[in-house]
């Protein structure tokens, strides 16, 4: 029983109460509310003392005067007088111990401050004021305390409330700037106003600086990267020229091997540099997706299988999206295992196979360039290279394990769908039939 009660889940709170604006609330109005009722019963304590005195020492006045007539044998006052009717038990008593006192009580319904002494013959003699005066100036100082407190709490909870949003709604924005960086926008800056001086204006300022830091040393790591590989195409091309003209043997093939393979880095670092600067367009035409599924995986040249769920028409960049699966498709045979299937479903695409998987960091981070896992020969660019072609598109690209064992990468193209093509494909299923192949994509390097 201990067990399952400790297994039982917990219940949370909402979500907003995390946020600082509602714990700052809870706090002003406690402290408010702590404050107030602090004050209240200082107030209400002194002045319930100060009427009471008063009451007090009206009432031993009286009871001097009652005192000095019943000795001269003169008629007391109704209500007045030895022993009379309504005195509270407590008082006699502490009379007829031989002491004066006085206490708050009633007479016919309606509240007095008693006084009482010791008289001759075992009896006291008492007298009262009335106290319904002092009950009133209790009573509407009272309620004077709780609307003063109401008003002095909600006053300081809008004050509070104001200041603590103008802080949170900063810390919000320094929050979408920091996102926007991190998605790759790095012209995005929080430029708080240099009047600000407090800890949210410096961690802005970091922020802003920070940024600024990284955008520097991306663009130089771009700048740098395009240049190395634009200045490799000359030598390149001179090399492949030089290369045909070797004898035919192992050694021209090997040396043919190499060059291509440095020229299709060349490319891929070029393209990648180009994806980077964000200073790709795209050229949106409406294509049937099973269409160009079907083309690019004649291209790729392998044996891939094609599963058409619905085949919409869609407006996108027909290079770019055939650039994105032929990566995909490569992927999935130099680093999967057969079988390897391409599937549309209306505007997804989805690549699988049942090799190992990807690994974890390209899950939960993307792919990296030239990061490769274990004895993968390649540099890293294919998948990189897809990543950046589908956020010039629009599209969503995700990557995941099956449950069931495999890697799978998902592509969502974005924006409206044509209906499907009325007609039957009864071909698309051969990915090898003989009409002209698209120009192939570049291969993945590494997972």
């Amino acid at each position: 029983m201990q067990r399952r009660a400790r297994l039982r889940p917990r219940p949370r709170l909402p979500a907003w109460t995390s946020t600082l604006t509602w714990k700052a609330t809870v706090f002003i109005t406690l402290m408010c509310c702590g404050l107030a009722a602090l004050l209240g019963c200082l107030v209400h304590g002194a002045m319930t003392r100060q009427t009471v005195g008063t009451a007090r020492e009206k009432a031993l006045l009286k009871l001097e005067r009652s005192i000095e007539a019943y000795e001269d044998g003169a008629r007391m006052p109704r209500g007045e007088g030895i022993d009379p009717s309504g005195l509270p038990p407590e008082l006699r008593a502490l009379a007829l111990a031989g002491k004066r006192g006085t206490t708050v009580g009633s007479h016919r319904g309606r509240p007095v401050m008693w006084a009482a002494a010791p008289a001759e013959h075992g009896s006291a003699i008492a007298v009262f004021v009335d106290f319904r005066g002092a009950e009133r100036t209790i009573e509407d100082l009272d309620r004077a305390i709780l609307g003063s407190s109401g008003l002095a709490i909600g006053a300081t909870l809008l004050i509070g409330a104001a200041g603590v949003t103008r802080i949170t709604r900063r810390l919000h924005v320094t929050a979408q700037v920091a996102r926007r960086i991190s998605a790759g926008d790095l012209d995005a800056r929080v430029a708080d106003r240099p009047r600000n001086k407090d800890e949210v204006a410096a961690v802005s300022r970091a922020l802003d600086t920070m940024a600024s830091s990284l955008q520097g040393k991306l663009e130089a790591e771009q700048r740098f990267t395009a240049d190395v590989a634009h200045e490799l195409r000359t030598p390149l091309t001179g090399l492949n020229a030089a290369a045909e003209l070797l004898p035919p043997g192992r050694p021209a093939e090997l040396v043919r091997d190499r060059v291509q393979a440095m020229r299709s880095l060349t490319e891929d670092l070029l393209e990648i540099s180009r994806l980077e600067t964000r200073s790709e367009r795209v050229e949106l035409d409406s294509y049937d997706l099973a269409d160009l599924a079907a083309r690019t995986i004649r291209a790729s040249g392998t044996d891939t299988a094609l599963r058409v769920l619905s085949s919409p028409r869609v407006e996108t960049d027909r290079r770019r999206l055939e650039r994105i699966l032929g990566n995909l498709v490569a992927n999935a045979h130099s680093h999967g295992a057969a079988p390897v299937t391409v599937t549309v479903d209306g505007p997804v695409l989805t690549v699988t196979d049942a090799g190992p998987g990807y690994p974890e960091y390209l899950i939960t981070t993307g792919p990296q360039r030239f990061r490769t896992e274990g004895t993968n020969k390649g540099h890293g660019l294919g998948l990189t290279i897809a990543v950046g072609q589908a956020r010039v598109l629009g599209a969503a690209l995700a990557f995941r394990n099956r449950p069931e064992g495999g890697a799978e990468a998902r592509v969502v193209l974005p924006g409206p769908v044509s209906p499907p093509a009325p007609e039957p494909h009864p071909d698309r299923d051969d990915a090898r039939r003989d009409t002209p192949p698209a120009p192939g994509p570049c291969t993945s390097r590494a997972r």
